[in-house]
């Protein structure tokens, strides 16, 4: 990869992560956040939540203790997850894969095979069950191979984590990599790009758009709606 694509590359990252994830954060999980029906409110805990978190229950307290924690921690994450796929296909045109089970196919700038990729976002993003529906989709690609008389090995099988260590990777994670390879973080970017460092230079790239965003203004529209419901119903 010269220095040009990977320019592009970080420029169409850049361009994603204001498009497709800041858009729909501010858009869509502010949005959403601001509307009571969308809690499963605990009434045992959500007067404690506010106390604990500003010294009082008012509502707009209750708003904030059940707010931020939606729109900085799990909707943003599941809204990452959720387009994965379509940041890598946004930053390498060409690489998805027609293959059932498959999200993208790539030459291996390491060992110079192809691999056929599921992606993943993070670490901890599979359950018990994907466990052998990923492990089922190898199989079944493998067998495919054999019969088209196609040189796909086991290690040409892979997961490909977008973020995080291998000493991070969940149980399930273990369960797969007992049969097919599990690359995550710096390793699977390296694989990917040939760049050993392109890892953190992609999150030096995405850190430069968190520059441009003040979402205060949001955030306290979000609560003060949010306030005004739970006075309605509560108070």
């Amino acid at each position: 990869m010269d220095n040009q694509q990977r320019e592009q590359i970080l420029k169409n990252a850049k361009q994603f992560f204001r498009d497709e994830i800041v858009q729909n954060h501010i858009n869509g999980a502010c949005k959403r956040a601001s509307r009571l029906p969308e809690y499963n409110v605990n009434p045992f805990l959500f007067k404690y939540l506010a106390n604990f978190l500003t010294g009082n229950d008012t509502p707009e307290s209750i708003a904030r203790a059940l707010v931020l924690p939606r729109i900085l921690g799990s909707s943003i994450t599941t809204s990452f997850g959720m387009k994965i796929q379509n940041l890598i296909s946004s930053l390498f045109q060409g690489l998805g894969s027609t293959t059932q089970g498959i999200d993208i196919e790539f030459i291996d700038a390491i060992d110079g095979r192809k691999k056929y990729c599921q992606l993943k976002a993070g670490p901890n993003t599979i359950n018990h069950d994907d466990v052998t529906t990923i492990v089922n989709h190898f199989n079944g690609v493998r067998n495919l191979a054999r019969t088209n008389n196609l040189n796909v090995g086991i290690n040409d099988m892979i997961v490909g984590v977008v973020y995080g260590e291998p000493a991070e990777l969940s149980s399930h994670y273990n369960r797969v990599g007992e049969n097919y390879p599990v690359f995550i973080g710096q390793d699977f970017w390296y694989r990917l790009t040939g760049k050993d460092d392109f890892y953190f230079e992609l999150i030096d790239a995405i850190g430069e758009v968190a520059l441009e965003v003040d979402g205060s203004e949001v955030v306290e529209t979000t609560i003060q709606k949010l306030a005004k419901e739970i006075a309605e119903k509560y108070q």
